[in-house]
């Protein structure tokens, strides 16, 4: 094909947005999904965080739209220079919007002016109602496309009010995105967090689209203090919250923290109410300067001598839970989902107010100072021996293939070809082995269910054969919280594929891996190098045609509608039962296989559900699976 001037293409509208729609939401998974409602209740938050909203009100309706309402101000409706209603312009061009004005926000979430185009562009419609100015205005979109006639350049009045605000409507286009049914559990964590960031907010939630509609309310009073409450309401506490707050280079800086009795730390990290998965400058400037502060006092009350070398950041934040959210008059985020805050200012801001407010609080609490040093007295001791017994137990182990039927590893080292199978059991360890790729594709067998991290310590973690074998084969480490070793740039795979039956025991075990990935390697699953298999449960040979393999009850259901002959079904009750030759056809070889790549969309709710599900408080986790038996996809 002819590469010249006709091939150069130029996207009008909105339409870069349904091309590429992964640049403006991150994904067109669930992620990506819920990232819509997100888009629009950030600039009600924007509208309270300017002082002129107080209620938020997210419905997911029972058609499967969503609907987004608040008592601000308004979208303005006037005519806009460009000679249409100013609404018009905010939802059908990108880059517009008020944010980029510091007379009418301050401070925002919103900085591309991309956000309400962007959910316009990938909804099948869009409905708006705005209160403004005594009177009621409406819109329409079709994926993207108004279709409301506007009367002398200015939409449609609906009548008169004495209210403000604005309610916004959209249904998510099946074209674009994978599924179209928002996950209640992550929007309400999302609006949850809200709450607690902006405590004379209140928002109310609806789901609609159950036999019983779920109706809740948050409300934070208390703000971050309640946060950390909540996230160490099942922890034993070893200090009081501690909160402050403060102001440096026209930025302000708030925080609360309080330390228990675990040893891994759980600091999160906000700005402008945005949550900043990925961290960033903030929490550089927090962990930087208390980390300085925390070696000055223990200098001075004599916990380490002057032959002893400093605690390291992570043994002084060794069972830390905080909270940092700051507001910036003008942040920079990378990316439109805004993961990690790439601003100096925010370091140099948070670090001078912790530095005044932390030696202010401790100079006048010298018992929460004590049990901080003592924590990372504690957890430096434990880095030091468990540096010692890593060292013991991992260089026992060779990264080769393993004659008595461990790895085997693959010929090329080029890590970013590599790719190594995670198998139970000897027999698919076998036929895996047979069917693999030798240049690229690694074969790592375990025998049955590995050890509960969750439960247990970190001496019998590292003292479990099965778990010693798979940190020596990544070859990047791993980190228990306070010790921090591990290096994704030596990780020796690009994909690390969970290959577990298709059944109730084989999906324990794929748990127990994850649990493993994400409390001590989680930049796996961040940096997206974990994945899931997908065996089929069934093979389908008709008397006349070519055989099919099936991959779940729903695609069974299909072949039978479709299929109007005799078959004969095979069910596969584990990998074991495949040959070589079927096992790369369907999960072995890349043209062909399916698998499911993880990922964390929520590290706080991930966080609590992996510690709810695999710890050891019974009840909570049985009112958990009761809740949700509904969303269970059951192979019966």
């Amino acid at each position: 094909m002819a590469y010249d001037e006709s091939s150069i293409q130029v996207l009008e509208g909105l339409e870069p947005v349904r091309r590429r729609p992964g640049m403006y939401i991150g994904s067109t998974g669930t992620r990506g999904l819920n990232h819509l409602i997100y888009e629009i209740m950030d600039n009600s938050v924007d509208e309270h965080l300017a002082g002129f909203c107080n209620n938020i009100w997210v419905t997911l309706n029972a058609d499967g739209s969503a609907t987004v309402e608040d008592d601000g101000r308004g979208i303005p409706v006037g005519m806009h220079e460009k000679g249409v209603s100013a609404e018009r312009v905010v939802f059908t061009t990108l880059h517009a919007g008020g944010k980029f004005d510091s007379s009418v926000y301050k401070t925002s979430g919103g900085l591309h002016g991309v956000g309400s185009s962007v959910v316009n562009a990938l909804s099948v419609w869009l409905d708006i109602t705005v209160k403004r100015d005594g009177l009621i205005s409406h819109d329409r979109y079709e994926r993207g496309e108004p279709v409301v006639e506007l009367i002398g350049g200015l939409l449609p009045t609906l009548g008169r009010t004495n209210r403000t605000g604005t309610k916004i409507s959209f249904a998510p286009d099946p074209e674009i995105f994978d599924s179209v049914r928002f996950k209640s559990d992550e929007i309400k964590s999302r609006l949850h967090e809200t709450a607690y960031l902006n405590p004379s907010l209140t928002i109310h939630f609806k789901d609609l689209r159950g036999s019983e509609p779920d109706i809740q309310d948050f409300h934070e009073p208390d703000g971050l203090v309640g946060f950390i409450r909540e996230m160490n309401s099942a922890k034993e506490a070893l200090t009081d919250i501690i909160y402050f707050t403060g102001e440096s280079e026209d930025i302000m800086v708030e925080c609360a923290f309080q330390y228990v009795n675990e040893f891994h730390e759980e600091i999160l990290g906000f700005c402008n109410n945005i949550y900043n998965a990925e961290g960033g400058m903030h929490l550089t400037g927090f962990k930087t300067m208390f980390t300085q502060v925390m070696n000055s006092y223990a200098r001075s009350l004599g916990v380490l001598k002057e032959k002893d070398a400093n605690f390291n950041g992570a043994d002084i934040r060794n069972g830390m839970t905080a909270v940092i959210s700051i507001k910036h008059p003008d942040p920079r985020f990378e990316g439109q989902t805004k993961t990690k805050l790439d601003n100096q200012d925010a370091s140099r801001a948070v670090s001078k107010v912790t530095n005044d407010e932390v030696q202010h609080y401790f100079d006048r609490n010298l018992e929460s100072l004590k049990a901080v040093l003592s924590s990372a007295e504690k957890a430096a001791k434990i880095r030091k021996e468990e540096a010692k017994a890593k060292t013991n137990l991992l260089s026992k182990q060779k990264y080769s293939f393993d004659s008595n039927g461990k790895l085997a590893n693959c010929e090329s080292k080029e890590a970013s070809k590599c790719e190594i199978f995670i198998v139970e059991g000897d027999s698919a360890g076998g036929s895996a082995k047979t069917a693999r790729n030798r240049m690229y594709q690694a074969i790592l067998p375990i025998r049955g269910k590995i050890l509960n991290v969750e439960k247990a310590s970190i001496d019998k973690v590292l003292g479990n054969a099965e778990i010693k074998t798979m940190i020596n084969a990544f070859g990047c480490g791993f980190s228990e919280g306070y010790g921090q070793d591990f290096d994704i740039t030596k990780l020796r795979y690009d994909k690390i594929i969970i290959m577990s039956d298709a059944d109730v025991d084989g999906a324990h075990i794929a748990t127990l891996l994850l649990t493993l990935f994400y409390r001590f390697m989680p930049e796996l699953i961040f940096e997206g190098h974990v994945y899931l298999a997908m065996p089929p449960l069934y093979k389908a040979q008709p008397e006349r045609g070519e055989e099919e393999y099936l991959y779940d009850d729903r695609a069974l259901e299909a072949y039978r509608k479709r299929h109007k002959g005799k078959f004969t079904l095979q069910r596969y009750k584990g990998l074991g039962e495949m040959d070589a030759e079927q096992l790369w056809e369907t999960t072995l070889d890349p043209a062909r296989r399916r698998m499911r790549q993880v990922s964390v969309d929520d590290a706080r709710l991930a966080s609590y559900t992996t510690e709810l599900l695999m710890g050891t408080d019974v009840p909570p986790r049985r009112d958990f699976i009761y809740r949700h038996a509904t969303d269970a996809a059951l192979d019966i």
